[in-house]
């Protein structure tokens, strides 16, 4: 039976982990031969990591727009200090390359500007998107946590001409705080933590008493234990409006991902995509449960 193409591109989101730079390096040489349409990058959760430095990401960015990439440079999410203030105000001022804002405060020095709202601008119903939108908002990436039938009805509601982007496959950070987790489980302070984020390329696991999955950690940021897999869901996602897919970088299984994205808009069956070796599955809070669970999709 012949199988039908299916619209949508496929995004990556920003590298949320602490890799070297020759891996780092490595990873976007890799993207540069992807399908992935769009690629996010930047340092987004912990302004003390220098293995790439800002002017680092912008090349990086100019020689992968120069592959025929769409670029975005995606800002921070916690702001907590005049540095990380100017350096955001800075990001935003370029005008090279659309920006994907983290927090209000980009949305602000973006105004009149198109940009991306990233997903924990928090964009619940239809009236957050219209203000984004007059902020100059030409697309949105869905909160993490949304079920189906509210992101096919905020779909509904969206501005005529703005965009909507959904993750459908990495680990998910689902909080923030001013405190390093990854600091305070090595016992050390956040400004002398010795960089051991480095050491773990995605993120550290946290277990229950029972051993059971429960969350990861990652810097300042608490990730899902599983990794989120709605690809079996993409045709379904892009069947309800949604214009872009994103993969979030892991150590392993990215490219295979996007490689399975791309399967299904041609209409060919992909590929079983594995997460990273320890970490399980989840797609939970699509289908209305806990977000840890795993509902399969229907043949």
């Amino acid at each position: 039976m012949e199988m039908t193409s299916i619209p949508f591109q496929i995004s990556v989101g920003p590298l949320l982990y602490y890799w070297p730079r020759q891996h780092t390096m490595d990873f976007y040489a890799a993207l540069a031969e992807s399908p992935a349409d769009i690629i996010y990058i930047g340092e987004t959760v912990c302004s003390r990591r220098h293995e790439l430095r800002a002017d680092d990401w912008l090349e990086l960015a100019r020689d992968l727009r120069a592959v025929g990439k769409t670029v975005v440079l995606s800002g921070r999410t916690l702001i907590e200090t005049g540095a990380e203030a100017s350096a955001l105000k800075k990001l935003c001022e370029q005008q090279d390359f659309m920006v994907e804002a983290g927090e209000l405060g980009a949305v602000r020095h973006l105004s009149g500007r198109g940009f991306v709202a990233g997903p924990h601008v928090n964009a619940y119903h239809g009236g957050t998107l219209t203000w984004l939108a007059s902020r100059g908002a030409v697309r949105f990436v869905a909160p993490l946590e949304m079920d189906g039938p509210t992101l096919g009805r905020l779909l509904r509601e969206r501005p005529t001409g703005m965009q909507a982007e959904v993750m459908v496959w990495g680990r998910m950070a689902l909080a923030f705080s001013a405190r390093c987790f990854t600091a305070r489980h090595f016992r050390l302070k956040k400004d002398d933590c010795g960089f051991r984020c480095i050491e773990h390329p995605d993120g550290l696991d946290m277990r229950t008493r029972e051993s059971r999955e429960f969350l990861g950690i990652n810097g300042i940021q608490v990730q899902s234990a599983a990794c989120l897999d709605l690809l079996a869901e993409a045709p379904e996602l892009a069947g309800m409006g949604v214009d872009v897919l994103r993969v979030s970088p892991q150590s392993s299984g990215t490219l295979e991902a996007i490689a399975a994205l791309d399967a299904t808009r041609r209409g060919a069956k992909p590929d079983a995509v594995s997460p990273p070796e320890g970490i399980g599955r989840c797609n939970g809070y699509y289908y209305g449960q806990a977000g840890i669970g795993l509902q399969e999709a229907a043949a």
